[in-house]
């Protein structure tokens, strides 16, 4: 079967389901020397990584024969190895679809979208079709030099889910490979709106620490110390908009783009985002124990129902042109209407100074 990048424990699979299935498999050749699985399939499977072999053997989708094993395993000649994974084989192709689109700018070289929250933004298990590439690849479909399929092009970078804000979409392989470099070298400007339970008593602030997945929870990402070896390198810089006494409204500047990113080191220093389910925000962990506040809080989330993270600004250097390009992208109207219902609570219960206190 073809060779395909693993994609682990994926928010919507379905957790119930023990049943696996084969994704690639290969039989080891009569004169292989003694090598560990993990490093043996890196080499046989181009399009993933040893990093992400080594996952699949921990959560025992690698296989010798009929048993599970470690990535530590050492292959010997006639060993059959298989990836099996607990979802069906999948085709990967991008299709157009025509669907809404929001280019806020657009030349022959890039675009710049504003997603909404609740569009995946590429295919992957439970969502292979409405995803926003998919969108991208309809809006594109009448110019040649794109083809949605080829890694060469398409979108720089991603962002969650139930994230709202802007994106860069390259045209030609040249403009991803200059607008990459300028991600890779932390050269872009990109900050976001974040809503996050607690009160701040300093104005500003640097978060720094790697992030990792979590190994109590694969769907979840952690922080690690800077100085380990588990994890990426990652630094946030947090600002006060405005405070609200229970949450605070908060401009974070990435220095780093790791997965979820924010949503972990927000968690990590004790303000997790305002109704983010997977860290723990849609619990009332600030506040008082009235029946009133907890409807108020409900009510909150009813009309924000994901986590209230905006990315508000993008700027980057023009691929070809060489100009400073800088794009905002106005808050929608779910995290406005959350965020003036707290400014509502503070200024109707008169009690600022008390809850800060």
């Amino acid at each position: 079967m073809e060779n395909e990048e693993l994609i682990l424990n994926d928010p919507e699979l379905d957790e119930e389901s023990q049943q696996l299935y084969e994704h690639f498999r290969i039989e080891v050749d009569r004169g292989q020397e003694p090598l560990r699985i993990d490093k043996f399939l890196a080499e046989h499977m181009p399009h993933t990584t040893r990093n992400r072999i080594q996952m699949a053997a921990e959560a025992g989708f690698i296989h010798v024969g009929d048993r599970a094993v470690k990535s530590n395993y050492k292959v010997r000649a006639g060993d059959v190895v298989t990836l099996m994974l607990d979802r069906p084989h999948y085709d990967t192709t991008i299709e157009p679809e025509d669907m809404p689109l929001d280019v806020v700018y657009e030349d022959d070289q890039l675009m710049v979208i504003d997603k909404p929250a609740g569009l995946v933004v590429h295919p992957g298990v439970g969502n292979f079709h409405g995803t926003l590439v998919n969108a991208i690849a309809w809006h594109l479909r009448e110019l040649p030099t794109y083809d949605p399929n080829d890694p060469s092009v398409g979108l720089v970078h991603r962002i969650d889910k139930d994230t709202s804000g802007l994106l860069v979409v390259a045209k030609t392989p040249e403009a991803k490979t200059k607008l990459g470099a300028q991600f890779f070298n932390h050269d872009t400007h990109r900050s976001y709106n974040a809503l996050v339970w607690g009160h701040f008593t300093e104005d500003e602030g640097r978060i720094e620490g790697n992030i990792g997945r979590d190994p109590r929870d694969r769907q979840r990402m952690t922080v690690f110390p800077s100085d380990s070896d588990t994890g990426k390198p990652a630094v946030t810089h947090w600002r006060v908009i405005e405070r609200f006494g229970y949450t605070t409204l908060v401009e974070c500047r990435l220095e780093t783009g790791r997965t979820h990113q924010i949503r972990a080191h927000m968690k990590h220093i004790g303000h997790p985002l305002f109704c983010d389910e997977r860290y723990g925000g849609t619990e009332i962990l600030r506040g008082e124990r009235s029946s009133t506040y907890k409807a108020f809080i409900q009510n909150c989330f009813r009309l924000c129902p994901r986590q209230v993270l905006h990315a508000r600004t993008l700027g980057f250097v023009h691929p070809t042109t060489g100009r400073q390009m800088d794009f905002t992208s106005e808050l929608p109207e779910d995290m406005a209407a959350v965020i003036d219902k707290w400014r509502n609570y503070i200024k109707g219960n008169n009690r600022h100074d008390e809850i800060t206190s």
